[in-house]
């Protein structure tokens, strides 16, 4: 039985226990209205911002030649601002350092004065009495913004940001490209491999509260990956050298720009890419109209008496010519179709050996050998030797225009044998020499020889298509050819390159008026080659824009010359131990 006593207490304890169960119940009920039934307006009250962070930038990767030179890579730098309202509010309360004092060593460190420094700041503060804003100084290098940080000035504050430099300035300039002011690449080889240069920016994103503090564990960091580095096939030493003859060669002659090219033999690389005028990626005020690109690449033009060399190994695999093949031509003829061809030279009728029409770089004989074979073969080994075609793809580079053959006309089907209605870039032409010197062997031309990842990973360029384009005994006979053009041709002593045996063909193109003709006297002047001749290993082509001293192709001989020699240099090439082969007659 339960006495009086011991039911007091128990009924206090149900009591109790019935007071807590109705909290706890109304507490899970409001639980429920906060978490489930309005949680969204709830988490909407209390967190004003979600996900806010910070981009984490990361930094684009350099370029560099294929000696590990640096030619453009980015750097950090400081903009410095002031908070003038501060600096009046401290020299109202007796600074440690006062004003007049700290502008001074402001100023020497950012290399201007302390009246400057302090005019900065009274400006503002005329213009605003509250003013906590004055630039003081822009693109600080790391040593300014470290001696200034250390001054511990309260009124003193930084903007860090990259920005891309390049070591080297005008070297290679045209070919490695620069960017735009909000860092997005613009032309050549930065524009080319973005892919590979441009960083992955990371961010760090976290909660905070209506108060903006920070909610705890809820901050998450991504970072960032730097771009990779892109090393080029160039040489930045032998391409310094050659901006600097072409510069000199080019002015001598009073053209208007001129560009020298060298390709590897055996590899297809780029070894140097030089012009004139030069763009410094560091200085783009000084470049106007089209200086933005590189004129190797961008830039067409009818080749002329470079492309009869084409011309003669369509013959001699179409139609079994030899070097010794003969013509008939003199200086002016009328084809049967109408059409009518000069040569540069007046001379009676000759009958031209193919290696004579090459020497004295005849029209007329070029013609009658080029027609022994059907437009349609002809058509076919231009586009072999890689006219229309573009050659590494780099942005704004043309492949040059090659008409079909239903368009080619009466005069066009006898043009088209040397190197007229069709045009090329420099690099088509150097191009198309290589596989000439490399035994018939076309290898694509590279510039990029790898990327190297952020961690460290080498990503090597794909590898150059290799294909025979023409026989290996074709190519031989019309390197001996062009060999007896550097020796018995006009501009034979002009060109020579003591110890090595050198090959060589001029071109003398017109140049179009913009109204489907021809400017009167003016010319687009090109020489390309390749030494040695019993062991190819360099191919040069020097081109000049509408020389005034000299008109003809000869203008580019001492340019070809000094190009020429300065490769076999640079490579330290050796001479040539095989004699020259007996001189291949002109005439029959």
């Amino acid at each position: 039985m339960t006495t009086r006593a011991t039911r007091g207490p128990r009924r206090r304890t149900v009591v109790a226990l019935a007071v807590i169960l109705a909290v706890l119940g109304a507490f899970v009920v409001r639980l429920v209205d906060i978490q489930v039934v309005s949680a969204d307006e709830h988490v909407t009250d209390s967190l004003v911002h979600i996900g806010k962070g910070n981009t984490i930038a990361g930094q684009r990767g350099s370029v560099t030649d294929a000696n590990g030179v640096v030619l453009a890579s980015s750097v950090l730098v400081y903009d410095a601002q002031l908070s003038p309202l501060v600096i009046r509010t401290l020299e109202d309360k007796d600074p440690k350092v006062p004003w007049t004092e700290a502008s001074d060593q402001i100023a020497a460190i950012t290399g201007q004065t302390g009246d400057e420094v302090r005019a900065l700041v009274a400006d503002a503060l005329a213009k605003d009495e509250n003013s906590q804003y004055a630039p003081l100084a822009k693109s600080l290098d790391t040593e300014q913004y470290i001696a200034l940080r250390d001054l511990n000035l309260a009124y003193l504050h930084f903007e860090s940001r990259e920005v891309r430099v390049y070591p080297n300035g005008a070297v290679a300039g045209n070919v490695v490209g620069f960017l735009d002011g909000s860092g997005a690449a613009q032309a050549g080889v930065e524009k080319m491999e973005q892919s590979c240069l441009a960083p992955v920016n990371g961010e760090q994103t976290y909660r905070t509260g209506k108060d903006g503090v920070v909610i705890p564990g809820s901050e998450r960091v991504v970072d960032a990956v730097d771009g990779g580095s892109v090393q080029l096939t160039i040489n930045s030493d032998l391409n310094w050298y050659l901006q600097q003859m072409i510069a000199e060669e080019a002015q001598k002659q009073g053209a208007k720009g001129g560009t020298v090219t060298v390709v590897e033999v055996k590899t297809g690389k780029i070894r140097a890419a030089a012009e004139w005028p030069s763009l410094d990626p560091n200085d783009l005020s000084t470049i106007t109209g089209d200086g933005w690109g590189s004129e190797i690449f961008h830039h067409d033009f009818e080749p002329g008496s470079t492309f009869k060399a084409i011309t003669a190994a369509a013959a001699m695999e179409g139609a079994g010519l030899t070097p010794l093949s003969t013509v008939s031509a003199s200086s002016r003829e009328k084809f049967p179709n109408g059409a009518v061809i000069n040569d540069a030279f007046t001379h009676p009728a000759y009958n031209y050996t193919l290696a004579g029409g090459l020497i004295d770089s005849s029209n007329v004989a070029l013609s009658k050998f080029g027609t022994m074979v059907s437009p349609d073969v002809r058509y076919d080994y231009l586009q072999r030797f890689g006219v229309g075609k573009k050659t590494i793809d780099i942005p704004s580079e043309v492949g040059g225009t090659l008409h079909p053959v239903s368009e080619w006309d009466n005069q066009s089907l006898y043009t088209t044998t040397f190197g007229q209605y069709f045009t090329v870039t420099a690099a088509q032409v150097a191009g198309a020499y290589q596989a000439i010197a490399n035994g018939g062997e076309k290898i694509d031309l590279s510039l990029i020889e790898s990327c190297t990842k952020a961690d460290g990973t080498v990503v090597a360029a794909d590898k150059p298509e290799h294909t025979q384009i023409i026989k290996e005994q074709t190519a031989a006979d019309i390197t001996r050819m062009l060999e007896n053009v550097a020796v018995q041709g006009g501009n034979a002593e002009r060109i020579q390159v003591p110890g090595y045996r050198v090959t060589s063909k001029t071109g003398t193109a017109q140049v179009p008026d913009g109204n489907g003709g021809y400017k009167a006297g003016v010319y687009y002047t090109s020489m390309v080659g390749f030494a040695p001749v019993d062991d190819p290993q360099y191919v040069v082509v020097v081109t000049l824009d509408e020389p005034t001293k000299v008109v003809s192709s000869a203008a580019t001989a001492s340019a070809f010359q000094k190009a020429m020699t300065q490769v076999m240099k640079t490579y330290r090439v050796m001479p040539s131990s095989v004699p020259m082969d007996a001189l291949l007659p002109k005439f029959e």
